[in-house]
């Protein structure tokens, strides 16, 4: 697979309704931790780019709105001219995280 180009096309981001995380964050409120909202993106961030083995670097990242359990969740990926990749998550017109990342392959070590 290849690298999506520049000004990929918005997204939908799936988290479950009844995503476990849900059930102690926090309880009679459920909101998304931030390290589930983070871990979906990068798993879709991996994915869009090919990458079966890849560690980030992740430059920033701000959690600016909580996520509900039945919020609809968008994303998309702008690719920066530093070789950085930008994301933006939302819920409707809600910005609810955006962050930069850098991502590389990782190599296998020999045994």
């Amino acid at each position: 697979m290849t690298a999506e180009p520049a000004g990929r096309p918005v997204r939908e981001l799936r988290i479950a309704a009844d995503h476990a995380s849900y059930q102690g964050h926090f309880p009679g409120a459920p909101i998304l931790p931030g390290a589930v909202l983070l871990d979906a993106v990068l798993h879709e961030l991996r994915s869009r780019l090919g990458l079966e083995h890849a560690q980030f670097d992740i430059r920033t990242c701000k959690f600016l709105d909580p996520v509900r359990p039945a919020d609809a969740l968008s994303i998309e990926f702008t690719d920066l001219a530093d070789g950085t990749i930008r994301f933006t998550v939302r819920c409707e017109e809600r910005i609810v995280a955006a962050g930069v990342v850098a991502a590389a392959r990782r190599h296998a070590s020999a045994p």
